[in-house]
C-alpha cells in the first residue's frame, strides 16, 4: 500500500536529509500532514472491505466493433464468484477523466444509444447490498 499526496513536493521525498542554501531536503516529520495521512489510511481498509463484500468482476467484457453505428453493444459473463444482483455500466466522454453516467442492468448484455467513438465504457458487478466490484473496461469483440 502506498499513500501519496496529489501534489507531491519532491524536495521532501527520495532525498537525503540535508540543508542546502537554506532549503531543507528530506522526508521529515515536520513536513507531514498527519490529518491527511489519517484520512488516507482509514480510506484504504474501507475500500478493501467493500471489495471483499463485492462479487467478482464481470468476465470477458466485450464491446462489439464489427459494425460502425452510433450505438454501442456490450456483453459480458457473470463473475466467477459472488452473488450478483446486476451490473453497472459506467460511461464517460473521451475527454473526461471521471465516470459521468452509471446505468443498471440485470442482463449480461446491453445496447446503448451512445457511440463508442465518443465514450469510454466499463462494467461492474453489484451485489444485493450494493457493493460494487472493480470496473472492467471492455476489449473489442469479434
Amino acid at each position: 500500500m502506498r499513500i501519496t499526496e496529489m501534489n507531491e513536493n519532491y524536495n521532501h521525498q527520495h532525498q537525503d536529509v540535508r540543508t542546502e542554501k537554506g532549503v531543507v531536503y528530506g522526508d521529515l516529520a515536520e513536513f507531514m500532514d498527519f490529518e491527511y495521512l489519517r484520512k488516507n489510511t482509514a480510506m484504504n481498509p474501507a475500500s478493501l472491505a467493500n471489495l471483499a463484500k463485492s462479487p467478482g468482476m464481470p468476465q470477458e467484457v466485450r464491446v462489439e466493433v464489427r459494425s460502425l453505428t452510433n450505438g454501442t453493444q456490450l456483453s459480458w459473463k457473470a463473475p466467477a464468484y459472488g452473488k450478483v444482483k446486476g451490473y453497472y455500466i459506467l460511461m464517460r466522454e473521451t475527454t473526461s477523466a471521471v465516470w459521468q453516467k452509471k446505468i443498471f442492468s440485470a442482463s449480461t448484455d446491453i445496447k446503448l444509444p451512445f457511440s463508442k467513438d465518443n465514450y469510454f465504457f466499463a462494467v461492474q458487478s453489484v451485489s444485493e447490498n450494493g457493493n460494487e466490484s472493480l470496473p472492467v473496461v471492455p476489449l473489442p469483440g469479434r
